[in-house]
C-alpha cells in the first residue's frame, strides 16, 4: 500500500471513487440523472478540494455547501445517501492507500458527511 502524498495520488483516489459512485444504486442517480455531472469540470474541482483539505494547498475555490442546496431542493439528499458516499470513499481509500493522510482523508470525510447530511436535512424542514 502507498501513502497518500501527492496531487497524483488524489487524482487516483478521486477517479477510483467516482468510478464506483456512478455505478452505485444508492447515489449514482444524483450524478447521472439529477445533476448530469460534467466530469471534465467536476473531477478537477474535486482534485483541488481534496488537495486543499489534505495538503493545505488552497487550490480549491468554491462553496461545497452552497452547491448542494439546490440539488437537495429538487431531490432530497438524505442521511442514507451521505452514508453511502462515505462508505464508498472509505472503501476506495482502504483499497489504495495507507498512512496518516489516508486516515485524515477518512476523518475529514466523516465530518463532511455528518455536516452535509445535517444541513441538507435542516434545509428540507424549513
Amino acid at each position: 500500500m502507498k501513502n497518500l502524498e501527492s496531487r497524483e495520488d488524489i487524482e487516483l483516489l478521486v477517479n477510483s471513487f467516482y468510478s464506483k459512485v456512478v455505478k452505485d444504486e444508492v447515489i449514482g442517480f444524483f450524478f447521472k440523472e439529477v445533476v448530469k455531472v460534467n466530469w471534465d469540470l467536476h473531477l478537477p474541482k474535486m482534485y483541488s478540494f481534496w488537495e486543499s483539505i489534505l495538503f493545505g494547498q488552497m487550490s480549491y475555490k468554491g462553496n461545497p455547501m452552497a452547491i448542494h442546496f439546490p440539488i437537495n431542493e429538487s431531490t432530497a439528499m438524505e442521511k442514507k445517501h451521505f452514508d453511502r458516499w462515505l462508505s464508498l470513499w472509505k472503501e476506495t481509500i482502504s483499497e489504495n492507500f495507507e498512512g496518516e493522510n489516508a486516515s485524515m482523508a477518512i476523518t475529514k470525510s466523516e465530518n463532511i458527511a455528518k455536516l452535509m447530511s445535517y444541513k441538507m436535512e435542516m434545509a428540507r424542514k424549513f
